[in-house]
């Protein structure tokens, strides 16, 4: 494969990238979540990383390629991650939010005004525009700087997890079968934030079909875990820390 080849994008996908530091027993391995919006990806990864010291690699989108020992080398995608009001709560991050906006610190620019002055405001309820519930918009940076969660800069991805939220239920794994599938790639339709405007790609955000066949075959290999989350974010991230073996 050439370079260009070898760059695949993931949509809906967020990765803690798990390391010695992370309390796992393999240095530099990867657990992605994937699945569609609100099926608790961020969930799932802020909670591990939270709450169990994982390394978090990516929020919502990941950049994976095959590499030369048959494995799948997983990237951060260098992007704002969205974190609803009550997750952030539920995080213990709320009031750390909030005393940063006050002491003249910000958030990323395409945080909606709304969310800003809810944060100030203390006002922790779920903010909602057209059916689209508006989130706090984090720089990557600042889950280290504000919320003391360690960064990943790579990893080899060695499970994947698939999600879905259900109030009033304790967290489990369940007796279904999800694979990777050709909606879990970028492309042209689902990536519209960064079009290759000038045409210098040549391919479409989720990279060529060869490298997509490629990727989804070694993932394929690895353990894939579909599980039900409540809305408990440290019963979920114990149950998930067990499931991943931290």
């Amino acid at each position: 494969m050439t370079a260009r080849d070898v760059a695949v994008g993931i949509v809906g996908t967020g990765a803690v990238g798990q390391a010695v530091g992370g309390a796992l027993v393999t240095a530099g391995l990867a657990t992605l979540t994937l699945g569609d919006k609100g099926a608790g990806k961020t969930s799932t990864a802020l909670a591990l990383a939270a709450m169990h010291g994982l390394r978090l690699l990516a929020n919502d989108r990941v950049f994976v390629r095959p590499d030369e020992d048959g494995c799948v080398d997983v990237l951060p995608w260098p992007s704002a991650a969205a974190i609803g009001l009550g997750l952030l709560e539920a995080l213990n991050w709320f009031e750390v939010v909030r005393e940063r906006l006050r002491g003249g610190e910000q958030l990323h620019p395409t945080q909606h005004e709304r969310v800003t002055a809810a944060l100030l405001a203390g006002d922790r309820t779920p903010l909602w525009a057209k059916n689209k519930e508006l989130k706090t918009q984090v720089f990557p940076d600042q889950f280290e700087r504000w919320f003391s969660v360690p960064l990943a800069a790579g990893g080899e991805a060695a499970a994947l997890i698939f999600p879905r939220v259900e109030a009033g239920t304790a967290p489990a794994e369940e007796n279904v079968v999800r694979t990777l599938e050709q909606g879990d790639f970028m492309s042209g339709e689902t990536e519209d934030r960064y079009p290759d405007v000038f045409g210098l790609v040549g391919m479409d955000g989720g990279g060529s079909d060869r490298a997509r066949q490629e990727v989804t075959r070694r993932l394929a290999a690895l353990p894939h875990h579909a599980v039900v989350l409540g809305h408990d974010v440290t019963a979920n991230a114990d149950f998930l820390a067990k499931l991943v073996g931290v």
